[in-house]
């Protein structure tokens, strides 16, 4: 993984995060809308998270020891929850405040706010292709989690727009609209908090994430010679780093030796179809002539992890 590239992204989002935030603030001040308020306290958290996820990418990035032995990728899905969390915590902050200013009467926003808002919506979703475009590149959870949040600043943004501009043309009556749309716009967050912390949980409890890449590891592995084959796949994602489980079947005729030697090949098949595999342990099973000649017969490649079935062989 090429964590300098996560780590300017993540610094990037926390400077300019900041810089908005100061902007919204003080304009949301000024210019009487809560809903840039609540974007301020949504930029605020951008910038709490960021210094997480800044933080999380070094520890992660972090080789393997002896406490450690499968290195450190796990903390990459903690500081994803913790972004998560975050959100979370601003969506219920903007919610809170939102109803409590609904209840309170109050003057209509200011027209200059919806110049700072257009800006902020455009600089938000600029900094969110470029955040998920590097969270991409170099296969990060946590990078793609802090994209979304600044996604996440860029709805809120846009909720406030067309709220004060609601409560604009509207006039008398119509004081609250920006509130409603930033009541709006915590659902969102919300939302997106879930989109972020579910696959994030997912990695830490080793679930299987990836149907599609499980398959394809399986036939990878069933194409490599002396491979009658493959009984068991199982993948578990550390941080941008992936590792695979997997029980082939050859010959039981064959030797220590070719067996291991299968079992390389077999591995180094799948590190070169998809290099982000850092580990693939292979269990070699003995299969009787009986087994080789149904294999080869149904030119069978799979065979799923069935109980009964195995005891058959055995």
């Amino acid at each position: 993984m090429d964590t300098n590239k996560g780590l300017k992204s993540t610094l990037i989002g926390i400077i300019v995060s900041a810089i908005l935030a100061i902007i919204k603030g003080v304009g949301g001040i000024a210019g009487n809308s809560y809903a840039l308020i609540a974007d301020a306290i949504e930029s605020m958290t951008d910038i709490v998270t960021s210094g997480m996820l800044w933080l999380g990418l070094k520890w992660s990035a972090r080789p393997a020891d002896t406490e450690h032995p499968y290195g450190h990728g796990k903390g990459e899905a903690l500081i994803s929850v913790g972004i998560g969390l975050g959100l979370v915590a601003a969506a219920i902050l903007i919610a809170v405040k939102s109803i409590e200013n609904i209840a309170t009467p109050h003057k209509t926003p200011e027209l200059f706010t919806l110049i700072i808002l257009v800006a902020v919506i455009l600089t938000k979703e600029i900094l969110y292709r470029f955040v998920l475009k590097t969270g991409k590149e170099i296969n990060s959870g946590a990078v793609e989690a802090d994209a979304f949040h600044h996604r996440s600043d860029a709805i809120t943004s846009a909720a406030a727009f067309i709220g004060i501009s609601i409560g604009l043309i509207g006039g008398k009556g119509y004081e609250n609209a920006d509130d409603y749309a930033a009541l709006f716009a915590s659902a969102i967050i919300l939302f997106n908090a879930y989109k972020i912390i579910r696959p994030a949980i997912g990695e830490l409890l080793d679930e299987e994430l990836d149907m599609e890449l499980n398959k394809k590891v399986r036939e990878i592995a069933a194409q490599v010679d002396k491979v009658l084959f493959v009984q068991k796949c199982a993948i578990r994602k550390m941080g941008v780093f992936k590792i695979a489980d997997l029980h082939v079947w050859v010959n039981k005729n064959l030797t220590v030796e070719e067996g291991h030697n299968i079992a390389h090949r077999v591995k180094d098949a799948i590190q070169l179809a998809y290099p982000y595999f850092i580990d693939v342990m292979i269990h070699i099973e003995p299969a009787s002539e009986e087994v080789m000649a149904k294999a080869s017969s149904s030119n069978q490649k799979h065979l799923h992890d069935d109980q009964n079935h195995r005891h058959d062989v055995r």
